[in-house]
């Protein structure tokens, strides 16, 4: 009976890593087709970790096959457990990573204020290097602050910190920063650019990795409401940040997809 049972795992371990050899050798060629027909040297990075992924999850079922082979069922079902038990701490919600001990997080959008004409005026080749030289600017200033950037499209990112202070500062950060670089480098020069910022804090839902809720459409909205170089933030980080910063009424606004009108404020800096 034992005998039966370990055969049958071994044929559905063979099995399993002949069919995921072949989704691997499939990703590999949309990677390559991605690349072809960007030309710029760049792969989505959803495909490019699926990649990771999968060869992961084939060598996985190798060693399985080859621990069943030499260790036995015992061997097999022990070293499965510790493997369980590293693969649930380093799989804790990476909400519960960043999130304060109650539970909220601070939700910050940033893109670059009128990227689509500046896109059109530079071409596309030259619009890739800005793109990468503000791209390396958010990461540092992000990483310094111990943030998390949830997912970038285009030239937005939708970033999250542990608290307000936090994410502020990044902000803060990173339009000095982007200054400071442009004025350095006289190809930058020519194409100033500018960051809009958008920041609340509030509890949010995580599911593969994206963040979700009425929360994170907030901030995104107010993301919407600011101009070039400027910060906006709700009344509940307006509160939170004012013995520490410089906040003003901006504006009251009423957005979509919430009731009544919301009042803005914008950070103007430390005090």
């Amino acid at each position: 009976m034992l005998a039966a049972i370990i055969a049958g795992l071994l044929v559905a371990i063979v099995d399993l890593r002949a069919k995921l050899a072949q989704a691997r050798l499939e990703v590999e060629e949309l990677q390559q087709t991605t690349l072809a027909e960007e030309g710029s040297g760049w792969a989505p990075p959803a495909l490019l970790a699926a990649g990771k992924v999968v060869g992961a999850v084939v060598e996985t079922a190798q060693q399985t096959a080859q621990r069943l082979r030499y260790e036995g069922v015992g061997g097999l079902l022990w070293g499965s457990l510790e493997d369980f038990s590293r693969w649930a701490l380093d799989q804790q919600s990476e909400i519960a990573q960043i999130a304060a001990d109650d539970g909220t997080v601070t939700i910050l959008f940033s893109d670059i204020e009128g990227s689509t004409r500046l896109n059109a005026t530079l071409g596309d080749k030259q619009w890739v290097k800005v793109l990468a030289a503000h791209d390396e600017l958010v990461e540092t200033y992000v990483d310094k602050y111990r943030g998390l950037i949830v997912k970038t499209q285009g030239d937005g990112h939708m970033i999250v910190f542990n608290n307000p202070h936090q994410a502020v500062e990044a902000a803060i950060d990173i339009n000095r920063a982007l200054a400071a670089t442009w004025n350095r480098n006289r190809h930058l020069r020519r194409t100033p650019i500018s960051l809009r910022f958008g920041l609340h804090t509030g509890t949010a839902i995580e599911r593969g990795g994206d963040f979700f809720g009425q929360n994170v459409a907030l901030a995104a909205r107010i993301a919407a409401q600011a101009e070039g170089g400027e910060i906006l933030v709700s009344e509940e980080v307006a509160k939170v940040l004012d013995e520490d910063f410089i906040v003003g009424v901006a504006k009251t606004v009423e957005l979509k997809g919430f009731e009544g009108s919301q009042t803005l404020w914008y950070v103007e800096g430390p005090r």
